[in-house]
C-alpha cells in the first residue's frame, strides 16, 4: 500500500520546525507544556501528541497545524518550511 510521505521519509512536513520553535520560544517550552497550552487552548492532546509529530511519526492535518501555528506564535508558513 502507498504512502504519502516527506522527502526524509516522515509522515508530516512540520515536525522538525515544531520542535525548532518550541525548544526557541523564550522561555523555552518542553512537550509537555506545549500540550498543556493546547489544552486550555480546548484541544484535547497530550505530551505524545507533540512528541510523534516531533518524530514525524504521526500525520498532522490542517487543523492541527493551525492550532500548532497559534500556540506558538507563528505564522502557518513557518511550521512549512
Amino acid at each position: 500500500m502507498f504512502k504519502l510521505k516527506a522527502p526524509d521519509g516522515t509522515n508530516n512536513l512540520c515536525g522538525k520546525n515544531v520542535r525548532r520553535l518550541r525548544e526557541s520560544h523564550c522561555p523555552a517550552l518542553s512537550q509537555r507544556k506545549l500540550a498543556q497550552k493546547l489544552q486550555v487552548m480546548g484541544y484535547d492532546v497530550d505530551n505524545h501528541f507533540v512528541r510523534r509529530i516531533e518524530l514525524g511519526q504521526r500525520f498532522v492535518t490542517d487543523i492541527e497545524i493551525r492550532i500548532l501555528a497559534e500556540a506558538l506564535n507563528v505564522k502557518l508558513d513557518e511550521l512549512l518550511k
